[in-house]
């Protein structure tokens, strides 16, 4: 599976469970870390941990995917979850507003929207 592909299944899977305003940075060109992060909202911490925990569960079920790394858990204000290629993060509105990660890393060209 490409990093693409992968970042394209994470999304879909973050908005069955109802993410808001879901999208993917390509920084493969920016970054040495990965090549894509996918920024997602959640209305609430207890929204903000159920997607995370969905994502968790759907990307090992179906694709044997584990991040390797994970953080945020436990106030759930911001969840990343590392699939290496793919860095996931998971935001409610007041932190996503506070770090603006989209206005950090894209360039105009590189930041798409996700719609399914």
């Amino acid at each position: 599976m490409t990093s693409k592909e992968k970042t394209l299944l994470i999304c879909k899977y973050l908005s069955e469970k109802k993410g808001d305003n879901i999208v993917y940075i390509d920084v493969a060109d920016k970054s040495s870390v990965c090549d894509y992060f996918v920024i997602a909202g959640g209305r609430s911490t207890t929204a903000v941990k159920a997607l995370a925990e969905n994502l968790e569960e759907k990307m090992e079920k179906d694709y044997g995917f584990t991040p390797a790394r994970r953080d945020g858990g436990r106030e759930a204000r911001w969840v990343v979850l590392d699939y290496s290629d793919v860095v996931v993060h998971i935001f409610n509105d007041e932190t996503r507003d506070f770090y603006r990660l989209e206005r950090l890393w894209e360039d105009g060209k590189n930041l798409t929207s996700y719609k399914d």
